[in-house]
């Protein structure tokens, strides 16, 4: 069983790493994956576990659940945090007026001067620091069982840092009303809320930040309406979305949006489906043509029957692939968690040596000054952000792009992507074969012929069916796919088959057609021979038309150095005509299914890094093979589930882009990380009171507004991503 559930409470990577650990630890679960950016813990386990004891491992850990991940849920919590900031806001300025007006020489209230009144001065900071106990409740209980688990992290640092502070400043206030009013100097009150307010600024600068990142997710959910027209014995009837059921007919009228993925019944229109595929070009349909939700009608009225709702619709699926893409990393995103693990307990270390040495050679103040500034300057946020925001960015940019990108991993293996697989129908050709020649050797008539043919190709998936598609009343039996040779069925208790030279050589007929099957080759087409019991009854001669921009496409990956390959199970005749025409460095044709797959593992055994692109069933064990499956979503579900990355439309420039994107984000991601290791060399040496003696100091709060602004850095650099310039655009 899987679940996404939102989470409540992470700030960085040490966060996300330590829940990720403590919920592998856990009997039942067999996999667990945390993401940072979306605020998500993507979880597999077995049937001993409810979702009520997954909630609880999140508590245990020192999180919250926010129950399954729902874009709804995470908007509401937002409204929330949003109230509960600006309160606080209001809280800092005031807290920061009373503490420190006396610097800047303004006026306060009477009663609550520091050297006239230091005991109501002392009490009235500690009331109002109070409330800061509650609002950084999630970073105090974070940090502590962080700590307890032996995962300590960003919390961790700024618990120990803030909670030193109250103390010390209580211990003062305690002192302070005994009668020891020197101590007035010593409080740091203003410390203690002013850092958890700028952790939680730093929180909600993300939170917008990371909102921005998704979305593509969120226009994604927002695109499909929320009601719908149903088709009644009474006439029409609006419905909402919810109450729609499978096998509904829903009726769409002009400019407007259809409601869940179905099929047309009737009428036929002009779709824009630019929301999902990336392609402003309006698409035809007709009877029998699929529909998606969200897609707008613009010029006719049609009825369809609903096929997928719910979560099974292509929009919910789409949302669901690209929220688990950006749970799983890349190998740069794995040495930044490793560092991170590290990096806390380092920072521990240093910050109560720091707190020892200055105790040693400067007084108690200095001292704790400098171990809560280093505490929390050195919060491993931006290292945390690094990746996974540049992730986040590229995944919602590429669903926009109607380029589907399933693993992460992905993006950096596209980087060393040096060899490029295609297949050849429906692939580098646009798989609308038609029927160009038909040589008929039986008594039938060729619209028998025909009639027959398109009974058996109705119940295949393979590209070549596409060209018999049709109405027919013959009824077939006992249907096989003869995987890379053809199909067979029974019809009027005749067994039939249709496939290439192959079948008919694994069927050992003799060919006496050679001379029809090598005219029709000559002429470009691909060759399906009819079989009748045993007897070729009819040669039939398919022509398919080669995409637009496929010789430029690949001129420009040979330009960039990539071996271009092209492995059909077509005739080799037909292939070598194409072959030619592209320039293709090498072709192997006649390729069974096993085949293909096979000639992938020799080019990896070889150390190439290969990319094979394919549509159909028969390209499902290469793409499942090679180091990235690229498959094109009008092909076959098989297809897209063995691949890594779905292109939701036909354009072949989108393998340029593909390179595009992954050398901009992997780039991206390297600015991050060098940013963020920087910012840390740079401000703990200042923080631990180094350069002191060159009067370059640092406090708490000026610590943790450092620590915001480098969050924020990185993520103003991660949403660049959203600006990449693509092939064609």
């Amino acid at each position: 069983m899987k679940v996404i559930l939102s989470i409540e409470g992470m700030s960085c990577s040490a966060c996300s790493s330590a829940l990720e650990k403590y919920l592998n630890k856990q009997k039942g679960v067999v996999d667990a994956s945390v993401n940072l950016v979306l605020a998500t813990a993507t979880i597999m386990y077995d049937e001993t576990l409810s979702l009520n004891d997954l909630e609880r491992f999140i508590e245990e850990a020192g999180y919250k659940s926010l129950g399954i991940y729902s874009e709804e849920k995470v908007f509401k919590k937002e409204k929330l945090n949003k109230r509960l900031f600006a309160f606080y806001t209001i809280l800092s300025i005031l807290i920061l007026y009373i503490s420190m007006s006396h610097m800047v020489g303004l006026s306060v209230i009477p009663l609550l001067n520091m050297e006239k009144y230091p005991v109501n001065y002392a009490i009235t900071l500690l009331i109002l620091s109070l409330p800061y106990l509650y609002y950084g409740k999630d970073i105090l209980k974070s940090g502590y069982l962080n700590l307890i688990h032996k995962s300590p992290n960003m919390d961790t640092l700024v618990s120990i840092g803030v909670l030193a502070s109250l103390i010390y400043s209580i211990f003062n206030t305690i002192l302070i009303i005994k009668g020891q009013t020197s101590y007035v100097e010593s409080l740091y009150y203003e410390s203690f809320c002013i850092v958890i307010y700028f952790v939680k600024l730093g929180r909600f600068i993300d939170t917008k930040s990371k909102s921005k990142t998704k979305e593509a997710i969120k226009e994604l959910v927002q695109v499909t309406p929320t009601k719908a027209l149903l088709k009644t014995r009474e006439g029409e009837k609006e419905i909402s979305i919810d109450e729609v059921k499978k096998h509904d007919t829903l009726i769409c009228k002009p400019g407007e949006k259809i409601a869940v993925d179905g099929n047309i019944i009737s009428g036929s229109a002009y779709f824009d489906e630019a929301f999902i595929t990336g392609e402003s070009k309006l698409i035809k349909k007709k009877i029998g043509d699929k529909v998606i939700a969200g897609s707008i009608n613009t010029n006719g009225y049609i009825t369809y029957e609903a096929i997928n709702i719910g979560k099974d619709s292509t929009i919910s699926e789409i949302v669901r692939l690209v929220v688990e893409a950006t749970n799983t990393k890349p190998a740069i995103a794995k040495v930044a968690d490793k560092v991170s693990s590290i990096f806390v307990p380092s920072i521990l270390l240093i910050a109560f040596l720091t707190l020892i040495f200055n105790l040693l050679t400067n007084n108690l103040d200095i001292a704790l000054t400098r171990f809560v500034t280093a505490l929390v300057v050195a919060c491993p946020c931006s290292l945390g952000l690094a990746t996974p925001l540049a992730v986040i960015v590229t995944e919602g940019f590429c669903a926009k792009k109607g380029l589907l990108i399933k693993n992460s991993e992905s993006l950096e293996l596209l980087n060393s992507i040096d060899t490029i697989v295609f297949d050849k129908t429906g692939t580098l050709t646009y798989g609308n074969l038609q029927v160009s020649t038909i040589y008929n050797y039986s008594d039938y008539s060729d619209k028998k012929i025909l009639e027959l043919v398109t009974s058996l190709e109705n119940k295949s998936t393979h590209p070549i069916a596409k060209a018999f598609k049709g109405k027919s009343d013959l009824a077939v039996t006992k249907f096989n796919n003869i995987a890379g040779l053809g199909i067979s069925g029974t019809i009027n208790d005749k067994k039939y088959y249709l496939g290439n030279d192959k079948l008919v050589d694994q069927l050992m007929i003799y060919d006496i057609h050679s001379l029809d099957f090598n005219r029709l080759v000559r002429e470009g087409n691909s060759v399906i021979y009819v079989v009748e019991e045993r007897k070729v009854i009819a040669l039939i001669g398919v022509k398919d038309t080669l995409r637009s921009n496929a010789r430029e496409v690949i001129k420009k990956l040979k330009k960039s150095n990539k071996k271009v390959l092209m492995l059909t199970g077509d005739n080799k005749e037909t292939t070598n005509i194409i072959s030619k025409d592209l320039a293709l460095d090498e072709v192997k044709a006649s390729l069974l299914p096993k085949e293909k797959a096979n000639i992938i593992k020799e080019l990896l055994k070889e150390n190439r890094k290969v990319m094979m692109v394919g549509d159909g069933i028969n390209d499902a064990p290469s793409l499942a093979t090679a180091t990235i499956g690229v498959a094109i979503a009008s092909g076959t579900d098989i297809a897209n589930n063995s691949s890594d990355i779905i292109l939701m439309n036909d354009n072949l420039e989108s393998i340029l882009n593909l390179f595009i994107i992954s050398k901009k984000t992997i780039r991206n991601i390297k600015q991050n990380l060098f940013f963020s290791f920087f910012y840390n060399i740079l401000m703990i040496p200042i923080a631990i009171g180094l350069f002191a003696k060159f009067n370059i100091i640092m406090n708490p709060m000026i610590a943790s507004f450092a620590m915001t602004l480098s969050s924020l850095t990185v993520v103003i650099n991660a949403l660049r991503l959203r600006k990449i310039k693509l092939e064609g655009k």
